[in-house]
């Protein structure tokens, strides 16, 4: 067997999990291809536990491939019923550990800093202590929920131990990322409230260390799409172009499906468009039984990569009212990006959290929560706007949206790796 030269390790929900940061792995993994790794990794988690964890899962049977040099590995758990909790991780760390023990530079990347951090420093420090003397860099990013969901809950429930612990970890690798500048100042502003607690010093660290890498999208998948493959795909929807406003995203009250459902029932342009609601989640039920109730609102579950930035390509309009919950706040909106590289009718939006790093100003923005103004502006742009307009917003939209591209990305995250290829 040929030993790697250059290996990247990257820790992460990949596939099938509904989330864009398993997207943006599966970007930076295929980049990697491209710039000297020749053994590329995504560390994940069995498949019967996601389902279990009843994350939304993409459909099984449609799995995009990766190409050739992209392993997913996807290690059991350790140890049996006695351990309820760990062994998962265990599983993970130990099949990294393994890694770091060949002789081989690796790069370890983990996006979430609960468990994927303290995945890759455990096995790090456990390669060490055993004397593999691996050579190895850490960088770990902090996504949206990183900062929504675990460490705001931390500081809510007086839970500074946990904090800490998060914030020792995170800052333990060799460079610190987030995904949006938004991210950035959150975590500052949540280090801020734990070293007023505890006498850490953990904000001043953040503002010196922690730069911001946007989510990095295959930009190939969305652009220069066949209008015949677009008419194909609406006509097996029983949809037509122009015909339908689109909120394709996980269905949570945090994307705004709620709000968007209640104006649609109030909207001139239901008698012209259809309402489609293309994902999965927490709250996917509920919509379902609403939709029944309205035959002009059609729900898809089953909606697979290729299919996406069709349906995006094909709509009147894109929908996605977003708004601050407890548990979550759109920290960039990586659909809004695909979205804006597909072209299709305008996007509306709001301006929660770090969507306007995304969209800046080619869309049409609505105040988070105001179902009169979301209402009254989805009409406005089906029914008003001219085609003038609209072509202007969707070229500048694609414009922007290039910045994202998953190459330019990588280079950026990864500047010696794109040195070394002859990027730059």
């Amino acid at each position: 067997m040929t030993t790697p030269r250059r290996r990247l390790v990257i820790a992460v929900r990949a596939d099938p999990v509904i989330c864009g940061h398993s997207g943006e792995a599966r970007n930076l993994a295929e980049v990697a291809l491209t710039r000297g790794f020749d053994d590329v990794r995504l560390l994940t988690w069995p498949i019967s536990t996601l389902q279990a964890a009843g994350l939304p899962l993409k459909p099984l049977d449609r799995l995009l491939p990766y190409s050739p040099g992209i392993t997913v590995e996807r290690p059991e758990a350790v140890g049996d019923y006695r351990v309820p909790d760990g062994r998962h991780q265990a599983g993970l760390t130990g099949r990294l550990v393994e890694l770091l023990a060949e002789p081989v530079p690796t790069t370890c990347l983990s996006m979430y800093l609960m468990p994927h951090a303290a995945v890759v420093m455990d096995a790090v420090a456990s390669a060490r202590a055993a004397g593999f003397a691996p050579n190895v860099r850490t960088i770990v990013k902090a996504v949206g929920s990183d900062v929504t969901n675990v460490i705001r809950s931390c500081l809510r429930e007086d839970r500074f131990g946990a904090a800490t612990l998060l914030f020792t970890t995170f800052l333990a690798n060799d460079e610190v990322v987030a995904v949006s500048e938004y991210t950035r100042e959150e975590i500052i502003a949540s280090a801020e409230q734990v070293d007023a607690r505890c006498g850490t010093t953990f904000a001043d660290q953040c503002r010196r260390r922690v730069t911001v890498s946007y989510p990095p999208i295959d930009s190939a998948a969305f652009l220069d799409l066949d209008p015949a493959h677009v008419d194909a795909a609406l006509a097996r929807r029983g949809l037509e172009r122009d015909g339908y406003i689109l909120f394709l995203s996980r269905v949570t009250p945090a994307k705004g499906i709620y709000d968007l459902l209640t104006a649609f029932g109030r909207m001139r342009c239901r008698s012209r468009v259809k309402l489609v609601v293309a994902g999965t989640g927490p709250s996917l039920e509920q919509v379902q039984a609403l939709a029944n109730q309205d035959d002009r609102v059609v729900v898809l579950t089953d909606v697979d990569d290729h299919e996406k930035p069709l349906l995006m390509r094909g709509c009147a309009a894109y929908a996605l009212p977003t708004k601050p919950e407890p548990d979550f706040v759109e920290t960039f909106g990586i659909a809004l990006a695909e979205k804006m590289l597909a072209g299709g009718g305008p996007i509306i939006t709001t301006m929660t959290g770090g969507t306007l790093e995304a969209v800046g100003d080619t869309a049409v923005i609505v105040e988070p929560g105001d179902i009169g103004a979301l209402a009254a502006t989805v009409d406005r742009v089906v029914l008003d706007m001219s085609a003038a307009e609209r072509q202007d917003l969707e070229l500048r939209a694609r414009t922007r949206a290039m910045a994202f591209d998953r190459a330019a990305v990588f280079d950026d995250l990864f500047p010696q790796e794109a040195l070394a290829a002859g990027v730059r």
